[in-house]
């Protein structure tokens, strides 16, 4: 497939149609949610399809405006052969290729669009630029959301505000019900990323312990322990449970997204190391403290909670690579096992007095 390389940005007119390729992960999808909406509001009448991972099709699917199509990665190379057969004598006004990997380049080979708009040169990593014919403007050190947003700036969307509105169907709302029957005295834990490549992403079980403890003899604050179905995520739930005097609830492996999305929207707050569920929360408007060592919460941090981020980043890239984080390409991680070990179970309480300053102040002396 050839790529013209004749574009015709900002649009003087709303578009007929567009085309999302936004594959994963969920974090990344939940940044993209208000990047469309803002597409939405602008421009109620064009058709918007979104290619989107499997997983996180269970988030957002159900979002109202929007045609889906699954990737299904676990098919391999006939998830290629499936978009191939779902896109044929299909053509859009533009493709927005919202994910830099060699997977989703491949993959936009198969959708027909004069104007296909990807990252700026210094963004457009493993090759991006050769699969596109126009390019978001360079801003460097942004928010990953705010870099999302450059591709709605680049159409000539004028209304940025971030939206999320994620639907929560009537079944994950009654069973977060009954795990969390009150509004207002609940807080959730997310332990750990899933990825069990990334252990360096994770505080102790021991600190996550304490602060389920202070928690609730401090507050009155019961605990919910959520996350994936893997064996590192398991294991965490079970050691943070045996050392806790006070039993958080450990959901742990057993939550759909949606019924996670349904829990953090009635929980006070969402603890949690740079994942997913920061993003989910978030999306929700529930205070998020991040613990942030190995990533730098600038670019990756809850959007709207960037007050209550512990942030030891630059102390730990110091320790790794002896710079200072205006040094580092924008996106350096750290990778040393102890680095989430420099936050202190004192500093999140610190965090968590001052949400419960904002929501509870009597509580808060």
């Amino acid at each position: 497939m050839s790529i013209s390389h004749s574009t015709v940005l900002p649009f003087a007119s709303a578009p007929d149609s567009l085309c999302i390729l936004r594959l994963s992960a969920v974090g990344d999808v939940c940044h993209t949610v208000p990047v469309v909406r803002s597409i939405q509001r602008q421009w109620p009448g064009t058709r918007i399809t979104w290619i989107i991972g499997r997983l996180e099709a269970g988030l957002v699917a159900d979002i109202p405006g929007i045609e889906f199509i699954i990737f299904d990665k676990s098919r391999g190379w006939r998830a290629y052969t499936d978009l191939r057969r779902l896109m044929r004598g299909r053509r859009f006004d533009a493709l927005l290729q919202m994910q830099v990997s060699l997977r989703a380049s491949v993959a936009s080979l198969l959708i027909e669009a004069p104007i296909r708009l990807g990252f700026d040169r210094e963004r457009a990593r493993d090759f991006q630029w050769l699969f596109t014919n126009a390019r978001i403007a360079a801003r460097p050190r942004e928010h990953v959301m705010e870099g999302l947003f450059g591709f709605a700036r680049a159409l000539g969307v004028m209304d940025l505000t971030p939206v999320w509105d994620i639907p929560i169907p009537a079944e994950a709302v009654e069973f977060a019900r009954n795990w969390i029957p009150e509004e207002g005295g609940t807080m959730v834990i997310s332990p750990c990323s899933s990825n069990r490549s990334r252990n360096w992403r994770n505080w102790s079980a021991a600190g996550y312990a304490r602060i389920v403890d202070h928690a609730a003899e401090r507050y009155g604050m019961r605990t919910l322990l959520t996350g994936g179905p893997t064996e590192l995520e398991r294991e965490y739930g079970e050691k943070i449970g045996a050392l806790a005097r006070h039993s958080p609830v450990n959901l742990i492996g057993r939550t759909t997204l949606k019924q996670l999305l349904a829990l953090l929207d009635r929980a006070v707050l969402l603890i949690s190391p740079d994942s997913g569920p920061v993003h989910m929360a978030t999306a929700v408007g529930t205070p998020v403290i991040g613990l942030y060592a190995t990533s730098n919460p600038d670019r990756t941090g809850p959007w709207s909670s960037r007050q209550w981020v512990v942030n030891r980043y630059p102390e730990a890239l110091r320790e790794e690579v002896g710079k200072e984080v205006e040094q580092v390409p924008w996106g350096r991680r750290v990778r040393s096992p102890t680095a989430m070990q420099r936050i202190t179970a004192g500093e999140i309480e610190e965090k968590l007095r001052e949400i419960v300053l904002d929501t509870r102040p009597e509580q808060s002396t």
